[in-house]
C-alpha cells in the first residue's frame, strides 16, 4: 500500500492509489479525523457519512485518475486543485461516468504526514449541474481531490 503523503503535491497520487486498492480503510487514512467530504455541491459530510460516500463509488470497482493541476502551500496547510475521472463499467454492467474539477485542502498532521482537511470534487460546481437521481452510479458521492 502506498505509504501517505510526505508532500501537498503527493496527496492526490496516493488517495487514487488507495481508492482504486479497493481497501475503505486504507483510504479513511487519506483524511484527518474531522475531515469533510463535500459529495454533491452545498452537502458537506464528515465521520461516518465520509467514509459511507467513498465507499458506494469504491465498491464499483472503477478506478480514478487523478491529474493535479495546481498546488498552493502555506506552512502547513495547502491547496490542491485536481482534475479526476472515474471512467467504466460497473459489476452489473452499467456505464458509469463522472468527472470534476476538485478543490481540495491538505493539512501537514504532527506526524508530518499530509492528508485532506476538505475534499471538494466538485468544485465550483453549482448544485443543479450533477444528476439528481440518487440511484444513479454518476451521482455517488465520491471523494478526489483528485
Amino acid at each position: 500500500m502506498r505509504e501517505l503523503a510526505d508532500r501537498p503535491e503527493e496527496v492526490p497520487a496516493v488517495f487514487a492509489a488507495r481508492f482504486n486498492s479497493g481497501d475503505p480503510v486504507a483510504l479513511a487514512q487519506v483524511y484527518e479525523d474531522a475531515a469533510v467530504l463535500v459529495p454533491r455541491p452545498g452537502t458537506p459530510v464528515s465521520g461516518p457519512d465520509l467514509h459511507a460516500a467513498n465507499g458506494r463509488l469504491q465498491k464499483l470497482g472503477i478506478p480514478i485518475v487523478v491529474r493535479p493541476r495546481q498546488v498552493y502551500r502555506n506552512g502547513d496547510l495547502a491547496l490542491l486543485i485536481v482534475d479526476w475521472v472515474i471512467d467504466g463499467t460497473d459489476p452489473e454492467g452499467r456505464v458509469v461516468h463522472v468527472e470534476g474539477t476538485a478543490t481540495d485542502v491538505a493539512r501537514r498532521g504532527p506526524d508530518g504526514r499530509w492528508r485532506y482537511a476538505i475534499d471538494n470534487p466538485f468544485g465550483t460546481a453549482a448544485r443543479q449541474t450533477l444528476a439528481e437521481d440518487p440511484e444513479s452510479p454518476g451521482s455517488e458521492s465520491i471523494a478526489v481531490p483528485a
